[in-house]
């Protein structure tokens, strides 16, 4: 489920097929053991609270969503501004180290920068590497500079190179959290069953069947809205690194 939910377009055609069979077979149960006329007041009822449901579910659903979404994006903004702060606090190490910092955090904003735009798995892979390994350059550097030059001075440098290792991490362990399995396992059986309730609902008329087509792609559509907002790097919905593109212009080239 989640590598198919990371996929939108994907999942997109799966759910309107899913939901258009299911449609279907509520029209085939209808023909087959029609509806009395004593039943429709209370399948009227049962309709309307499995539709509520579903909307609940699916409104729900999206505000997490969107509330992971705001998540990155704001941790991409303190990321930036943690590798800014940090170009700054360079300067009251000792002059070899604050060169030997400024370079490598010129190359570390650009992993960071390749992180939110890559979407092959394995270019990902060796940006993590990468960015593993100039962090372990980056906190040696702000180590030595502040043990050959100790003040409260140096210990604020080391302190804010700390915040630069700290916001990647908070940053991935974003990216990881996703909607549960379970909540979209949920969302597309009650989605399922809702459509069977409104193809044996529908009558044969010409009108119901054009409403067979259309509350599967209302379905299946909600459904790919929340999955492109909950997927970091393939739907259409992606956070920008804006404020890591900004800070890297920032930085002087030696």
């Amino acid at each position: 489920m989640p590598k198919l939910v990371s996929h939108p377009i994907t999942f997109l055609v799966l759910t309107l097929f899913l939901m258009s069979v299911a449609a279907y077979l509520g029209s085939v149960l209808r023909r087959a053991r029609p509806m009395a006329d004593d039943m429709r007041e209370d399948f009227g009822v049962v309709q309307s609270a499995a539709l509520t449901l579903l909307a609940l579910i699916i409104g729900f659903s999206l505000s997490m969503a969107v509330g992971r979404y705001d998540q990155r994006k704001n941790l991409e903004e303190e990321e930036a501004n943690a590798i800014g702060t940090e170009l700054l606090r360079a300067e009251l190490l000792p002059a070899a180290q604050a060169s030997e910092i400024r370079t490598l955090l010129r190359h570390y904003i650009d992993q960071r920068i390749k992180f939110y735009q890559t979407g092959d798995g394995d270019e990902l892979q060796q940006v993590s590497t990468t960015t593993a390994q100039l962090q372990s350059n980056l906190w040696t550097a702000a180590r030595s500079g502040a043990n050959a030059q100790p003040s409260p001075l140096t210990a604020l440098a080391t302190a804010g190179m700390n915040d630069v290792i700290n916001t990647q991490g908070y940053t991935q362990a974003a990216w990881w959290n996703h909607i549960p399995p379970s909540a979209w396992a949920l969302m597309v059986i009650i989605g399922f069953f809702c459509n069977v309730l409104i193809g044996y609902g529908t009558r044969s008329s010409r009108p119901g069947r054009r409403f067979l087509i259309i509350m599967p792609l209302i379905v299946s559509i909600s459904f790919t809205l929340i999955a492109d907002i909950d997927s970091p790097r393939n739907g259409l919905i992606q956070v920008k690194p804006q404020n890591l593109i900004a800070t890297a212009a920032s930085i002087p080239s030696q």
